[in-house]
């Protein structure tokens, strides 16, 4: 067997290991953050939960940091008094992104983890079965239930020889997205293995985890090994530390072998992560923004070595240099360390621990500005600015371009390849953490909920006959992002969805709101859509918004996994 059918036969309830067929996991952990997660614990809620029963469900505050008014605080003390109401672990605000501070804190290798995030995936790093699913799935799985899916085919990837200097993990998954496209992994485990695994590093095993969801994969698997037991010893977690692997003559559904040592640096154009070319193609384009972070580049090593690269050097004045740390420790361990001075004194703009301009939180760049980032993706208007360039490439390409004041190839700067200084003793501190009451204690909290939040709304039954008005038709490959934006105006009323269906569908049609409310609400409406609908975010909003409106059927030549399942979950009727 391959590590990732030892994965699932170890959580199988239902089904068997035939791709294509259903089957149903047994759910070990949960993680949900602040943009889906006021929906699971409002989901919570209307299921009367009692407690959790799972080993151990987690609550991150990451996407809704910024406290321009009083909804995203109000929801920072929800998500709170639901944590201890429910016996869930809260991870306060500014404590980092959940994908890596549940690797940091939580990950086991041979674990089942699904999460209201599609990056969930990242913690395939650790050797771990990890899905994004929408809110409902993990709020059921909290609950005790199985988690269902069709099983995947297993995509086995071979890594062979080791990356030449200056190009890094974020190249390998940009290559990957090269030859494969955004759709090019759907209905599959990335499962990866060879020679190439022994000098990648724990953390740039989730760099490349992470992204399998551009990919459209269901999950990405990595062998719990050495680098993982390296990882888990330094975070003091050496106990949670077990050997897996694919047995020896092990087959996949699918396979291919990529040799690291003839990978060049890599870039994603506008606006799509699939759009990859060599960054030769594109040396001395003009730049507004390059910017380090995210769940996609988050590891120590990211920061440092871009760190290496501007210090002692001015960003120019018409460059935003901004640093996006991904968790509060390696924050502190940039800054113990020296690098976090190197990048301030180079003009860095430096944000607080979370997702950020990630998600159209902040960092959006000006109007025709190239904004390199190490993002995981760079969908039209996911930055906040409408019409934005938004670029996906490495640490090492996105500083050199930063000193530059132009797209530069990281190979072309004259100093030598950076040497990291690791910390001895990473920094592990519990105390940004809410552990869960004991039920003695629990039994006396009480939900604490702020003007902006609004119980679910109650949905009709689908009918059994209908005919109704098509009022959108929209073409291949439309995100999440696009059927409900994010951003700063938006992602504040997520728990409030009569108030959050207005923003339905703005940047392609700004009519679709205004036709759907003037439609027969009885009757309801259909969308047309060509491939892959729905690719991208996990968010529910994107099936419950449209829902509230009438939307009642989605007619698609197909349809990315986890939207699939939440159209289903609230009510919306998916043919292909």
């Amino acid at each position: 067997m391959n590590l990732s059918q030892k994965l699932i036969a170890t959580h199988l309830l239902e089904g068997s290991l035939i791709p294509g067929t259903e089957i149903a996991l047994r759910v070990d952990q949960t993680l949900s953050q602040d943009a889906t997660g006021t929906l699971v614990m409002l989901e919570l809620e209307a299921l009367q939960l009692d407690r959790i029963h799972t080993e151990l469900s987690v609550q991150y505050v990451d996407h809704n940091l910024i406290q321009e008014d009083y909804k995203n605080p109000d929801d920072h003390l929800f998500l709170l008094s639901a944590s201890k109401r429910f016996g869930l672990w809260y991870s306060r605000p500014g404590n980092g992104v959940s994908h890596i501070v549940h690797m940091q804190y939580f990950g086991k290798p041979g674990k089942c983890l699904i999460g209201a995030d599609s990056h969930t995936c990242a913690a395939g790093c650790l050797g771990m079965l990890a899905i994004g699913c929408g809110g409902l799935e993990v709020a059921l799985a909290i609950a005790g239930k199985p988690f269902y899916t069709n099983m995947p085919k297993i995509f086995g990837i071979q890594l062979i020889n080791q990356l030449a200097n200056w190009v890094s993990a974020k190249d390998i998954i940009l290559e990957l997205l090269r030859r494969y496209n955004v759709f090019g992994a759907r209905g599959c485990i990335l499962e990866y293995y060879g020679p190439g695994l022994s000098a990648l590093s724990a953390m740039d095993r989730h760099v490349i985890a992470n992204m399998g969801a551009e990919l459209g994969a269901t999950a990405s698997v990595f062998p719990a090994d050495e680098n993982t037991q390296a990882f888990l010893t330094a975070q003091q977690r050496g106990d949670d530390y077990q050997p897996l692997s694919a047995d020896p003559e092990a087959s996949y559904d699918r396979q291919v072998t990529l040799d690291l040592n003839t990978l060049v640096p890599l870039i994603a154009l506008p606006s799509s992560p699939g759009n990859v070319v060599p960054v030769t193609d594109v040396i001395g384009w003009p730049l507004y923004q390059a910017y380090l972070g995210s769940s996609a580049n988050p590891g120590f090593r990211d920061y440092a070595i871009a760190a290496c690269i501007v210090k002692n050097k001015i960003i120019p004045t018409q460059i935003s240099f901004d640093i996006n740390p991904a968790s509060r420790n390696t924050l502190e361990e940039l800054l113990h360390s020296g690098y976090l001075g190197a990048l301030l004194h180079a003009g860095a703009r430096l944000h607080q621990a979370g997702c950020n301009g990630c998600i159209g939180m902040g960092q959006a760049p000006a109007t025709n500005g190239n904004s390199l980032r190490t993002v995981p993706r760079n969908f039209k208007g996911r930055s906040g600015t409408a019409d934005d360039r938004v670029f996906l490439c490495s640490p090492e390409t996105a500083a050199a371009s930063a000193i530059s004041g132009v797209i530069t190839d990281p190979r072309t700067i004259n100093i030598p390849y950076p040497m990291i200084h690791f910390p001895k003793y990473p920094i592990v501190d519990w105390a940004m953490f809410e552990a869960p009451l004991t039920p003695e204690q629990r039994a006396h909290i009480t939900l604490q909920k702020g003007p902006n939040i609004v119980s679910l709304p109650e949905q009709s039954a689908l009918m059994d006959h209908a005919a109704l008005p098509i009022l959108l038709k929209v073409t291949n490959n439309i995100s999440t992002d696009a059927i409900l934006p994010a951003g700063l105006h938006v992602l504040p009323y997520r728990s409030n969805i009569p108030k959050i269906s207005d923003f339905c569908f703005e940047h392609l049609d700004s009519t679709y709101v205004l036709r759907a409310r003037q439609a027969d609400s009885t009757i309801g409406h259909v969308i047309i859509a060509g491939d892959n609908y729905g690719q991208g975010s996990s968010r529910e909003h994107a099936a419950l918004a449209p829902r509230y409106l009438g939307l009642r059927i989605v007619i698609a030549l197909s349809f990315a996994r986890i939207h699939w399942q939440n159209l289903v979950n609230h009510g919306i009727l998916p043919l292909t």
